[in-house]
Formats: structure tokens, C-alpha cells, sequence
């Protein structure tokens, strides 16, 4: 099983579990079912405008801005799978495999034990807290029943906190058996440092795409650029960008990854400092391996810049298109 440790920035990192093979259908329990049918249900309800009042595109939308607030942590720790009885044993019997791979130039190697103890341990009393409380609140949802038409949502609500907080408290419970027993093997990963490196390098995604990609050096300098503006370790600096989350997910081919990061990034930005500082230190690091001042997206041939510039007038008429489109059904309806 592979874990990644990311970090978003130089104080607070994300941890992510690959997700295992989904089950055949006829191997799933009923709890797998059921969160396949809650899954299909809310996406449905979103695509929905036939409801009354279009309450359940309401429901949906209001209730996507309520999932991200959910700390990105929660999120990390949920997509670790519980403790089985048999994960437990073939643990203990030297049998399981565990590897967590990390930035290496973004988050050094020594460090890493004690941020998956960390994230192991610092939330489970939390965790443990909110999940009892969520089931205490279960029953004083009682009275929506009445209400026609519309389900019990406080009810829907509060029993999701309960199982988020129940798998967010197996997932802590399992990262912390794997550190009791010299679990996960910690792998630098080069291939995450060209990421993390094209990711500050360059000021959007299409240009990180097509752009050469970046040497040991370049991924270096990029590295020591992040490291100063930490001001000796006193300051937070950003080192993932909201849009690289789609690069790091597509390197390993784990699409729900990009969610999990793009989530992570948006909460760290809010947190630590104004947009105006933000921009100021990622012109910096796109400026590391630049000469004279220029950015590194000064320094690529013309023929790629070119290439951007037909992408993005593809896209735009793409667009237009997709709107005349919709415009003409309206009509017709």
C-alpha cells in the first residue's frame, strides 16, 4: 500500500492512501454499497432541477461549501483504510508492505517519522470527541420528519460528521499501529520533486505541461529559494499550487487525489497569509532558476509559448461553442 506524505506548504503537509482496487459487486459488503448508493444519490441530486423549488441543487450546493470546510486533515486521514483484523496480523507477521513517498528536496527525510506521528495522533482525541457528540445530536433531529417532501437533512447531516469522524478516526488509528511496528518505509521521490519544482517554476498548468522538464538543478535551486523565504524556519511558504494538484495526481494516476489537494492548498492559502505576500514569494521561486531577474516562463522557446496560445484559443472557441449549443436547446425548449 502507498501512502504520500505532501506537503502543502513548509509547516503543513497532507497524507494520502492510494485507494485500493475497487471491489466487484458481488464482493462488496453492505457498507460499501451504501456509500456507493449516498455517492451516486448526492450526484444525482446535483444535476437535479426538477425537484420543487429546486431544492436538491440547492441542498447540494450548500452543502459542497459545507464539505469544504472540513479540515483537509480529516479528509487525508479518511482516505486511509481501517484496521482490519487481517491488515492487523499480516502487520504484525512482516507480511503487509507499506511505503510513503515524500518530496524529498520539499520536505526532508529525517522529518518524516514524526509528521506521520503527528498526524497520527494529534486528532484522534478529536475525532473520538465529535463522533460521540454527533450520535448524541442524532435523536434531537427527530422533529424534521415532519416537514413534506424534503428528507430529514439536519439527521442526513449529523450522521455524516459521525461516520467522517469514525473514518477519520480508523485511519489514525491504523497510521499509528504501522509507526509501532517500523511502518511505512519512507521513499523519496524524485519524480514528486519535478512536480513540486514545475509547479513554482511556472505560473499556470498549461505551461508547466509543455515546458521542458526541470533538471536536479533547477529543481534545487527552486528548493533553496522556498527555504529562505522561510526566513530560518520562522515563516509558513507556500510549495504546492492549487492547479499543480492535477499534475501530481495524473504523474501517479490517482484522479482522486487532485480533490484532496486542490482542498488542502485552498485551506492552507486562507490561513497563513495575504494573496498579495503569496504573489510576491511565488514570483520569487518562479524567478530561481531565471538569469537577469526573468521568470522561468521568460526563458522557454517561442514555438511553446505558441503552443499555449492555440491551446488557449481552442479551448475559448470550444466554449463558445458548448454556449451557442446550450442557447439553441433553451430556444427550443
Amino acid at each position: 500500500m502507498r501512502l504520500f506524505l505532501l506537503p502543502i506548504s513548509t509547516r503543513r503537509s497532507l497524507i494520502y492512501c492510494e485507494k485500493l482496487h475497487e471491489k466487484a459487486p458481488k464482493d462488496r459488503s453492505y457498507y460499501d454499497k451504501l456509500t456507493i448508493k449516498a455517492n451516486e444519490t448526492w450526484s444525482a441530486w446535483e444535476k437535479d432541477e426538477k425537484a420543487i423549488g429546486n431544492w436538491k441543487k440547492k441542498v447540494t450546493f450548500y452543502g459542497n461549501h459545507a464539505l469544504k470546510r472540513i479540515p483537509y486533515e480529516e479528509w487525508g486521514l479518511k482516505t486511509i483504510p481501517a484496521l482490519t483484523a487481517k491488515r492487523r496480523q499480516d502487520i504484525i507477521d512482516g507480511k503487509a508492505n507499506y511505503e510513503v513517498l515524500f518530496p524529498g528536496k520539499y520536505l526532508p527525510q529525517a522529518s518524516v517519522p514524526g509528521l506521520l506521528e503527528k498526524l497520527a495522533k494529534e486528532r484522534q482525541n478529536m475525532h473520538r470527541s465529535k463522533l460521540m457528540w454527533s450520535v448524541i445530536i442524532m435523536p434531537f433531529t427527530a422533529p424534521f420528519m415532519l416537514i413534506p417532501v424534503i428528507p430529514n437533512l439536519p439527521f442526513f447531516y449529523v450522521l455524516y460528521r459521525a461516520w467522517s469522524h469514525w473514518k477519520a478516526l480508523g485511519g489514525s488509528r491504523h497510521l499509528e499501529f504501522l509507526l509501532k511496528h517500523n511502518l511505512p518505509t519512507s521513499s523519496p521521490s524524485a519524480a514528486l520533486d519535478k512536480v513540486y519544482a514545475a509547479g513554482l517554476m511556472y505560473p499556470t498548468r498549461a505551461l508547466s505541461r509543455v515546458a521542458p522538464e526541470p533538471t536536479e538543478q533547477q529543481a534545487q535551486e527552486v528548493a533553496s529559494v522556498v527555504h529562505q523565504q522561510t526566513n530560518n524556519e520562522t515563516e509558513d511558504v507556500m510549495v504546492l499550487q492549487r492547479w499543480n494538484g492535477k499534475l501530481i495526481a495524473e504523474q501517479f494516476d490517482l484522479p482522486d487525489m487532485e480533490v484532496e489537494i486542490e482542498r488542502a492548498v485552498e485551506q492552507v492559502e486562507n490561513g497563513i497569509k495575504t494573496k498579495e505576500k503569496l504573489m510576491e514569494e511565488k514570483l520569487e521561486q518562479e524567478r530561481a532558476v531565471g538569469k537577469g531577474g526573468e521568470r522561468a516562463k521568460d526563458a522557454l522557446p517561442d514555438h511553446i509559448l505558441e503552443r499555449i496560445h492555440k491551446k488557449a484559443e481552442d479551448v475559448a472557441e470550444e466554449g463558445k461553442e458548448k454556449s451557442t449549443e446550450k442557447a439553441k436547446e433553451t430556444t427550443k425548449m
